[in-house]
């Protein structure tokens, strides 16, 4: 979606709103993790620029993929 901002030098500029994939997530799981855990989420967090639920749900696809593999075997 693109909105049209005029400039006060008689010209216009597109603005286009960036939707990222978070825009669409909706669902919420909350779990219980040990603090030697979230410290770890932390440092990953803080090491790669991710959030710790990118790095979540990065771990659950990995852990799917990981699995559906060694099921086919």
């Amino acid at each position: 979606m693109a909105r049209i901002k005029k400039l006060e030098t008689n010209e216009t500029k597109v603005i286009r709103s960036k939707k990222s994939k978070k825009d669409h997530l909706q669902n919420v799981i909350s779990l219980r993790i040990s603090n030697q855990q979230k410290t770890t989420l932390e440092k990953l967090s803080k090491a790669t620029s991710k959030s710790i639920s990118d790095i979540m749900r990065e771990a659950v696809k990995l852990w799917s993929t990981k699995r559906r593999n060694l099921c086919q075997d």
